[in-house]
């Protein structure tokens, strides 16, 4: 996300990139772990946005079903797996599988055991970037639809999101595409992304 902090530093905003642990705990201890300590950073902020990838956005709304930050803003996810991922379903058995992607992982499929599924609409305002092109085509084999090589374009929505839109770009990369980030600065400003009305005439 260095290419998304520079970029948002030069708009004037005072970005808090922290990692976490991704494979160590499971979404609902990780919630605290990644963005308690990054609150904690923005101090006497008067306002806080959200911008996430992948996992990130789940943390998100785990941390918010059961916290209130009164100066939230705006969250712009990246490649959400909002609906779970049809990845993990096939492939949480593989051996390897949890090693590499640890408790968070295995709760990001699609059926009853799945955490984003049970956290509900959100209450907030959410933007949500999809991308809509894959350099992994043994992992889209497995997705049902377009997707970015990890998550469909439909299972990134979210009922009650606020906005939603594709752009040409793959998960592992989408947090540093230039069109990407000029759409979560577009966002931040405006609570809403920009399209381009061409006209024909």
């Amino acid at each position: 996300m260095v290419k998304m902090e520079i970029r948002l530093s030069a708009e004037g905003y005072q970005p808090v990139n922290l990692g976490y642990p991704s494979r160590d705990y499971g979404i609902e201890i990780l919630a605290e772990k990644a963005i308690s300590p990054a609150l904690k950073k923005c101090g006497g902020s008067k306002e806080i946005n959200f911008v996430t990838h992948s996992l990130g956005g789940i943390l998100v709304r785990q941390y918010l079903s059961t916290h209130e930050i009164p100066n939230l803003k705006y969250v712009v996810m990246l490649g959400p797996p909002n609906k779970g991922s049809e990845v993990v379903d096939k492939l949480q058995d593989v051996p390897g599988f949890h090693f590499i992607n640890g408790d968070a992982g295995l709760q990001l499929g699609t059926g009853e055991f799945s955490l984003p599924n049970k956290l509900g609409a959100p209450k907030f305002n959410v933007g949500i970037i999809a991308g809509n092109q894959s350099i992994n085509w043994v992992l889209s084999s497995l997705i049902p639809g377009r997707d970015d090589g990890k998550v469909s374009i439909e299972r990134t929505k979210l009922e009650g999101m606020n906005d939603h839109i594709e752009i040409s770009t793959t998960h592992p990369f989408m947090m540093k595409n230039k069109n990407v980030i000029s759409q979560v600065i577009y966002y931040l400003k405006n609570g809403e992304f920009e399209r381009t009305v061409k006209n024909n005439n």
